[in-house]
């Protein structure tokens, strides 16, 4: 019953709704007891002949009377106490999801997205059902079986009450040992669900690849594996829940036998009435619902308790990105200054970036260029502190980066990254993301920028066209102008274009580059890119080799040297010409 300590925080919270729950359950049952006990007196009037026409129209009359008040005590104790359970719910998926929107690149890289949504889905259905059903089980097993006990044992028999609950501790202990195998296999279970959800979740948006290479039969047999180990798995877990009922059958059974048996040696020696065996046994059968409610409950439990340790394991994680709580609150403007001596992704000890440093001027355009896996996209996630825990410091307008509030930090900076994410929304909507209160007339204005609204006006519904989900509907380079454009409608101080133009031709390549230049004149840019065309223009050019700068400079500066930059530059230039046909 751990679990039950461990959500007294939120019982604490809705104490009104589950008292007055509780409450009501406990009218409830002590209504239970009362159509034995009329049953039991009747059967004795009818065999003594004392009955008359009055008495069992009284008698009728009562049990109409708790009948109707049952029913309404029960409809509003399931309205307080199955309505808290949901509010539960409601409360740990909303933490969940501001926990998850709180971590940073590295928790993502760490977990999988589908284990995630089962954490959000079958886990918190799980605590639900606990702060729920399992309440009410409890509650009403124990208040149920405990009145019938006592009312069992002072007005009819002490004696064969004791007699009747002689097999109770041999349930007790089996519902227990059963609860403890329930637990672990429960555990397991969710597990494999995680693993299937995180397999449906990477193959349905991959289709495309897995038809293109002609997978189909390889991912279909690897899901029916994981499909197979998760039916194992449950199955594992419903051959120990399928042992509760049978086991507190037999108890009862027993408990029945044993009535009987001793009930009728009673009643032949004048001890009982028949009226008052014949309650007994019904009050009896009172006792196999908190009986078969206690082993269900269990079931619930150990699954709530498998679901909440999960669920709180997550919420535990450290948020590794924090605001301080002193911090700047205001959006930063000026100039930005590396001073990084060493930076390692968390956890590993290889070295991606080393003595980075440099000063960019509030206006100006930088250029940074390298091999693949030089470390370009790593000193600019540093900028957006997707990651810390490096030596040195990044000033932005004379400031550390960490002493502005992340919120503000990141309103100062439009960031297009490489893989390009659009919702399941309509294009304008896709743009408007930024600014969800941004006009008709200043969203064109940004596809303008971009160079994507003459191709928006072309799709089916123009700008109200849905892209479908992660953009499936559009081409590479579309995408990556639309990401271009919502980054634009921010206006931000800073804009960062990481490898964003990689999937446009060289024309329309210019044709953006010169609407920036034009439109963001006096704010800073920072361009990314492998075409060396597109940061030529820059007034500072940084060349990265293994996490280091290997060149600075003017494009003519870098052109003046032998190097990297002037190899790759002359290269490409050839490369163009040969597309040309020269």
């Amino acid at each position: 019953m751990k679990v039950f300590l461990d959500l007294m925080w939120f019982f604490k919270q809705e104490k009104k709704a589950y008292i007055s729950g509780i409450i009501l359950l406990l009218f409830v049952a002590m209504l239970q007891l009362v159509p034995p006990k009329v049953v039991g007196i009747v059967v004795d009037s009818i065999k003594n002949d004392e009955l008359t026409a009055q008495t069992l129209i009284m008698w009728v009359g009562l049990l109409v009377v708790v009948a109707l008040m049952m029913y309404v005590l029960r409809y509003y104790w399931r309205i307080m106490i199955f309505g808290s359970a949901v509010k539960l719910s409601k409360l740990l998926r909303n933490r969940l999801y501001q926990h998850f929107t709180n971590m940073s690149q590295y928790f993502y890289q760490k977990k999988r997205v589908g284990d995630l949504m089962a954490h959000a889905t079958n886990d918190l259905q799980a605590i639900q059902q606990t702060a729920g059903a399992g309440v009410l089980t409890f509650v009403d097993s124990l208040a149920t079986g405990g009145f019938v006990i006592i009312a069992m044992a002072t007005t009819i028999s002490w004696k064969l009450t004791l007699i009747s609950l002689i097999p109770m501790p041999f349930m007790a202990l089996l519902t227990s040992w059963y609860g403890t195998l329930l637990h672990k296999r429960f555990h397991k279970a969710q597990e494999a669900f995680s693993s299937l959800n995180d397999k449906t979740q990477e193959s349905v948006p991959g289709i495309k690849v897995i038809k293109t290479f002609g997978q189909e039969k390889e991912d279909i047999e690897d899901f029916r594996r994981q499909s197979e180990d998760v039916v194992q798995k449950n199955i594992s877990v419903a051959r120990v829940d399928s042992l509760f009922d049978p086991t507190i059958s037999i108890i009862v059974g027993i408990s029945f036998f044993l009535s009987i048996a001793f009930g009728s040696r009673y009643v032949i020696i004048g001890e009982l009435t028949i009226g008052q065996l014949i309650s007994f046994t019904t009050y009896l059968g009172l006792l196999i619902w908190p009986m078969l409610a206690f082993g269900w409950l269990f079931n619930i439990v150990e699954r709530g308790r498998a679901s909440y340790d999960r669920v709180s394991a997550l919420l535990a994680e450290e948020i590794e990105i924090k605001d301080d709580k002193t911090g700047i609150n205001e959006v930063p403007s000026g100039d930005i200054e590396y001073k990084i001596e060493e930076f390692a992704y968390p956890g590993e000890q290889e070295t991606l970036l080393k003595d980075i440093h440099f000063n960019l001027e509030r206006g100006e355009t930088l250029g940074i260029v390298g091999k693949t896996g030089a470390g370009k996209t790593t000193l600019l996630k540093l900028l957006i502190r997707e990651f810390e825990g490096f030596k040195g410091e990044i000033l932005f307008a004379v400031q550390p980066i960490n002493r502005y509030k992340i919120e503000k930090l990141r309103e100062a900076i439009g960031y297009v990254p490489q893989e390009h994410f659009l919702f399941s929304a309509t294009v304008a909507e896709n743009i408007a993301f930024t600014r969800p209160d941004a006009d008709a007339e200043e969203i064109y204005a940004a596809a303008k920028l971009a160079n994507i609204h003459e191709d928006i006006l072309e799709f089916t519904d123009g700008y109200k066209t849905v892209v479908g989900e992660r953009g499936v509907s559009l081409s590479g380079g579309q995408k990556q102008r639309i990401s271009i454009a919502r980054a634009l409608l921010m206006n931000p101080e800073v804009l960062i274009l990481d490898d964003s133009l990689s999937a446009v031709d060289a024309k329309t390549e210019e044709a953006i580059l010169t609407s920036l230049r034009g439109e963001r004149a006096g704010k800073t840019t920072v361009i990314t890119a492998h075409r060396l065309s597109a940061i030529q223009h820059a007034n500072l050019i940084l060349v990265l080799d293994e996490g280091k700068m290997v060149q600075r400079g003017t494009h003519e500066d870098l052109m003046a040297e032998e190097g990297w930059y002037k190899n790759m530059y002359l290269r490409q230039q050839l490369e163009e010409l040969v597309e040309h046909g020269g």
